[in-house]
């Protein structure tokens, strides 16, 4: 040691300083890396990726060669600098002391927190081409490494650990809808906001995206030949629910287009009408929207009734109805339809009180309970417990909404109106 030049052992100890450095950025950036990302890129034929792949599929032996070569590395450093400082400053305990504190240092900085750091940021930069190294490295150390396995796996059988337990790697529902969530630049917002809808789809039911029955518009055949012509010449849908007398008397549904040979005749009666139906199609209420959704598929449906046990139409569901809630709303100018109201400049708003409470949430940005009633009259009328007799406010959480217009025993309108966010003090 003595006859080596003091510039030879300075680089030695940036050598081994920086090999450690490189076993441990190589370690995090492989434990980093995004296995499904990894799994496209190696589909991609992305150089190093189906090397990084092979490597993560062996982490025993893979964590096995880093520690080993890194620790091997690290007691080099320790034992050169050690010497280095007893050859200049002599054999006692004071220069021990400094030249051990001067090691852990440099390890630590240079060798432990600045390469994870790195590795951690950058794991698909560095992992991939440092694959090829590990894999050269994991076959040069291999005898050692399965000797120090062989002891370890002993000690976890002995603690009775089962490390396959960590081998799935498949993902819930919600655990994709927070990698959804987090994707951030990675995928545009339109995208996100499909793929968020689609995860929430299966937490929702036909009741919660139906047509209201009061507002399904539907034909009533028990009514005169003029009655007939008078609701088709005036109908907003290419697709009716027909019914004799009242909505739970449904017949069938009728496209409107086949009936137009009927208004261009000098006269029709019912039984020509009936001819040209369809089965009526029933859905019972609480279905899952997802599983409605294949229903129609299946069934090469688009629209059906809602009906509760007893068998009362409450409302009407179209295949339409469903996908809005995927990819949002389609353009429409039926009246009755969705309206695309907005917030006026005073922060006020005027909504039909059958107007559903998801979509409310969803056109002004609110959080109002879709648990319990699914409409805004129904949510009114639970919060007063009683039809009001007059104009009424109730505060629903951040917005006010007051009663205009009640009609029968519902409330037909509401104002909205924007409330300041109560601001909470120190105490809560």
């Amino acid at each position: 040691m003595d006859s080596i030049p003091l510039w030879a052992h300075a680089l030695a100890l940036i050598v081994l300083l920086l090999i450690s450095g490189f076993f441990s950025i190589a370690e995090t950036s492989m434990m980093a890396l995004n296995r499904f990302r990894l799994r496209y890129l190696e589909e991609q034929g992305k150089s190093g990726a189906a090397k990084a792949a092979s490597l993560l599929k062996q982490t025993d032996k893979l964590l096995g060669t880093i520690l080993l070569g890194n620790n091997l590395v690290n007691t080099a450093v320790t034992a050169l600098v050690t010497a280095l400082a007893i050859r200049q400053f002599g054999n006692n305990d004071s220069v021990i002391v400094i030249a051990t504190t001067a090691v852990a240092f440099l390890i630590i900085v240079f060798c432990e927190v600045t390469p994870k750091v790195v590795g951690a940021t950058f794991p698909e930069r560095i992992a991939l081409p440092s694959s090829y190294l590990l894999h050269f490295l994991m076959r040069l150390f291999s005898p050692a490494v399965w000797f120090v396995n062989q002891i370890s796996g002993a000690l976890l059988k002995l603690l009775r650990i089962d490390t396959s337990q960590g081998a799935d790697t498949r993902l819930s529902t919600e655990e994709l809808r927070a990698i959804v969530l987090e994707s951030g630049r990675f995928m545009p917002a339109k995208h996100r906001g499909i793929l968020v809808n689609l995860f929430d789809l299966e937490h929702i039911t036909v009741d919660d995206v139906m047509t209201v029955r009061g507002k399904v518009e539907a034909l009533n055949i028990a009514t005169s030949e003029q009655g007939i012509r008078e609701q088709l010449a005036t109908c907003y849908h290419n697709k009716l629910p027909v019914f004799e007398g009242e909505l739970n008397q449904v017949i069938g549904f009728l496209h409107v287009r086949r009936a137009l040979g009927l208004l261009g005749r000098e006269t029709f009666d019912a039984a020509d009408l009936r001819d040209l139906l369809a089965e009526p199609y029933f859905i019972p209420s609480g279905t899952p929207a997802f599983a409605q959704l294949q229903f129609f598929q299946d069934n090469k449906q688009r629209l059906g009734l809602v009906v509760d046990e007893y068998g009362e139409v409450i409302g009407l569901v179209t295949l339409e109805d469903i996908i809005e809630e995927i990819i949002g709303e389609f353009t429409t100018s039926t009246p009755g339809g969705k309206s695309h109201a907005q917030w006026d400049e005073d922060g006020t708003a005027t909504v039909e009180g059958s107007i559903s409470l998801r979509e409310l949430n969803r056109r002004f940005d609110l959080d109002l309970p879709v648990d319990g009633p699914k409409t805004l009259n129904g949510l009114l009328l639970e919060q007063l417990q009683e039809l009001p007799e007059g104009a009424v406010s109730v505060r629903l959480g951040e917005i006010a909404a007051e009663v205009l217009t009640i009609q029968g025993r519902v409330i037909r309108s509401a104002r909205l109106k924007q409330l300041p966010k109560l601001q909470e003090d120190d105490d809560g």
